[in-house]
């Protein structure tokens, strides 16, 4: 497209400067027949010159102005066909032969004898007596010729600014979205096209670029990059990683897959469809996915009081979701949540890259889960992520016990009730005190107080499955011992 368009200007230029030459041709013939007119009509007198044209010395003089314009178009037509080099030397030419002839018409024209030299030399207030004007008026001349001579070179380098100035954009990678433009002479024009070249090669590989992150946003998480400093795929190397304190959450979906007749292409749309309702949810509230399986995903969140209020958000949209899925089944959801040091990085080959996250958050993950999953909870969480919550931060919550995950090592979980119904969750605030005071006792191994604790909880709530399956247990340890 450009190639085309500078095509073009050349044909316009060709036949503008046809054109051009003709006129001149035409003006010249006409204007050296009425030259003698015009001379005629510059009458020198004692103190300089009085002008007196007739017709024909107008007229004359009229095509000589015209003459003298059409004659510096074509002359900086023909300056600006020239490479650098050769257009700064032409159009200095007639500057340095004017200067020339100025400085020796000063120094000669006191030995001519005639009408004009003797207006010249009135008007210039020169003699051979009083050199010392001679010499200013030669002073003024040369400093006249040195700023002419300044512009000259300054007008005809001034696009090889231009020229520093985009190629230092472009060696930073910096592109427009406008065509370049740096004018001048014939060398500059090829120089701005290929300058225009090489910045459309740059958009179109940015372009590209741009594209090939979108899509790997589908796989790789804008957020993934943030807590590795990166930007772009490219930037990413094996080995990279960075350990930051995240809250991960792990979400379980029960029912999908058993109990149902229909196909693996049904059953796989199914699954999907209860991922499409997740995932714009975690993304909402700040999160990445980190992986995917069967049954849910694991994903993180920078802070604990977003991934407590998404899974308050996952929870309503799947109750939603499964009332409108009347025909199928209904799908429950588990979700366990956990706040602590994970290292966010880079894993593979150089020929695959994976980003993931390297810790043992996954296995406590799972653990959690079979705790919820034994005492029907909807939201288990940690201590670590309890104590990362805002002072502000208000819900309804409450212990259910503590978790053995190494030698003298134990987790401490809570169970969020703030997503059960109005109804329910009031019966859980009433019985809290009770069914807290008898896991703090059946802790202890005081089974037979924990029980009691424990029935006077069921009293008030007598829903409450978790209380149940502590109440059995401490009956079970009672009857052992």
């Amino acid at each position: 497209m450009n190639t085309n368009f500078s095509f073009a200007k050349n044909i316009d230029m060709k036949k503008s400067t046809k054109i051009l030459s003709i006129i001149f041709i035409v003006i010249l013939i006409p204007t050296l027949f009425l030259g003698r007119s015009v001379v005629e009509g510059i009458v020198p007198t004692d103190k300089g010159f009085r002008f007196a044209f007739d017709t024909k010395g107008i007229i004359g003089l009229v095509l000589s102005a015209i003459l003298v314009g059409v004659g510096i178009v074509l002359y900086i037509k023909f300056i600006l066909s020239q490479p650098v080099d050769k257009a700064i030397f032409f159009s200095s030419l007639p500057l340095v032969v004017l200067y020339g002839m100025s400085l020796f018409m000063l120094a000669e024209i006191t030995s001519f004898n005639n009408p004009i030299a003797n207006a010249l030399r009135n008007i210039l207030n020169i003699s051979q007596e009083n050199l010392y004007n001679t010499i200013l008026w030669a002073i003024l001349i040369t400093i006249i010729f040195i700023i002419l001579l300044f512009v000259n070179c300054f007008v005809i380098c001034k696009p090889i600014a231009k020229v520093e100035r985009i190629v230092s954009r472009l060696g930073d990678g910096k592109v427009r979205d406008e065509k370049l433009k740096i004018g001048g002479v014939k060398q500059f024009n090829s120089i701005e096209h290929s300058l225009n070249k090489i910045n459309n090669n740059y958009r179109s590989k940015d372009n590209s670029l741009k594209t090939i992150n979108l899509e790997t946003q589908k796989f790789i998480p804008k957020q993934f990059f943030k807590f590795l400093g990166k930007s772009s795929l490219q930037e990413l190397e094996l080995g990279n990683q960075v350990k930051k304190n995240a809250t991960t959450i792990l979400v379980k979906l029960i029912g999908l897959s058993s109990g149902n007749n229909m196909s693996l292409e049904e059953n796989f749309n199914f699954v999907n469809s209860y991922i499409h309702v997740i995932s714009p949810l975690i993304r909402k509230f700040g999160g990445f996915i980190d992986k995917y399986n069967g049954e849910g995903l694991t994903a993180v969140f920078g802070k604990a009081e977003d991934a407590i209020d998404c899974s308050h958000a996952i929870i309503r949209a799947i109750t939603i979701k499964n009332r409108q899925n009347k025909s199928l089944p209904n799908v429950e959801q588990q979700i366990s949540i956990m706040t602590g040091e994970v290292i966010f990085g880079i894993v593979g080959e150089q020929e695959r890259k994976m980003p993931t996250i390297i810790s043992n958050v996954n296995s406590l993950l799972e653990k959690l889960n079979e705790v919820c999953h034994l005492m029907s909870c909807k939201i288990v969480f940690t201590k670590s992520s309890l104590d990362s919550l805002p002072l502000n931060y208000k819900f309804y919550y409450r212990h259910i016990g503590k978790l053995s995950v190494a030698e003298n090592r134990e987790i401490i979980i809570f169970e969020d009730f703030e997503i059960f119904p109005r109804d329910l969750t009031s019966l859980f605030i009433k019985s809290k005190s009770f069914f807290e005071r008898g896991v703090i006792l059946y802790d202890e191994g005081n089974f037979e107080s924990s029980s009691q604790y424990f029935s006077q909880a069921l009293k008030i709530c007598p829903k409450d499955r978790a209380c149940y399956v502590y109440y059995n247990k401490a009956k079970e340890k009672l009857s052992n011992q």
